[in-house]
């Protein structure tokens, strides 16, 4: 029996292959719980399984791989024995340094790379200084499944679009909109507000005041800055070009 990837429904021990076709697991099956992708690779290689991976939008979630019980319960005690040795302790270890330096590797690329995006003026520096980090702090931790964390668009593509996603959140109604449920429409809402977004960034790339409330100021100010101050320092500005 091959290996196939199938669709959950609503009864736990019946999915749904490409063609339509329902299936039910043989007899002396059993279900794997994804969250080990070891394990779950030597099953996959020792004989026929299921995969069944659930999509939700764009996304897809595992929601474990059926296999024969054997070939399962065979496997987790190979691995067990291999993980159980002192060199593979060292190895976890080393492994774990490696992706850490990385990580902390991308999130300096990643953060220079918003920057570069946000090109704000001298007189906006110290905000794009923010919103840089803020953006980086948020959109960089693995497993976030933000788009900067994903290999298909350039890095410089996973910036802009990360302070986009950034801005809808911070600056914007976008969490507090009651969107209709019409195919296309929240894709449409987040057009409109993400054109907003860009608007907003231009005026900070500009070496000039801006007058009334912006809200990247206001979501972007440190919090032991308070709203007078930052009252006083517009006011300074204003006196400045006059």
């Amino acid at each position: 029996m091959s290996s196939l990837t199938l669709a959950p429904t609503a009864d736990p021990r019946t999915f749904v292959a490409p063609d339509g076709t329902r299936l039910s697991p043989p007899e002396g099956w059993a279900c794997l719980p994804p969250g080990d992708a070891g394990l779950t690779r030597r099953v996959k290689a020792a004989g026929p399984s299921w995969q069944v991976i659930e999509k939700k939008g764009r996304k897809q979630f595992s929601r474990g791989l059926w296999a024969p019980l054997a070939n399962i319960e065979a496997a987790r005690a190979a691995l067990e024995v291999e993980r159980s040795t002192e060199s593979y302790a060292k190895k976890r270890v080393a492994d774990t340094a490696r992706r850490e330096r990385a990580h902390a590797a991308y999130a300096v690329s990643f953060e220079d790379e918003v920057r570069a995006f946000l090109r704000f003026a001298p007189r906006w520096a110290a905000l794009g200084e923010e919103v840089a980090r803020r953006v980086a702090a948020h959109a960089t931790p693995v497993g976030s499944g933000t788009v900067a964390r994903t290999q298909r668009i350039p890095i410089e593509e996973r910036a802009e679009a990360a302070v986009i996603a950034w801005m809808r959140h911070q600056t914007t109604a976008y969490d507090r909109m009651k969107i209709s449920r019409v195919a296309g429409r929240r894709r449409e809402v987040r057009r409109e507000l993400a054109q907003i977004s860009r608007a907003v960034l231009e005026l900070h790339r500009r070496d000039a005041s801006h007058v009334g409330q912006c809200p990247l100021c206001a979501a972007a100010k440190p919090t032991w800055i308070s709203d007078a101050a930052i009252g006083a320092a517009i006011d300074a500005a204003f006196e400045a070009d006059d």
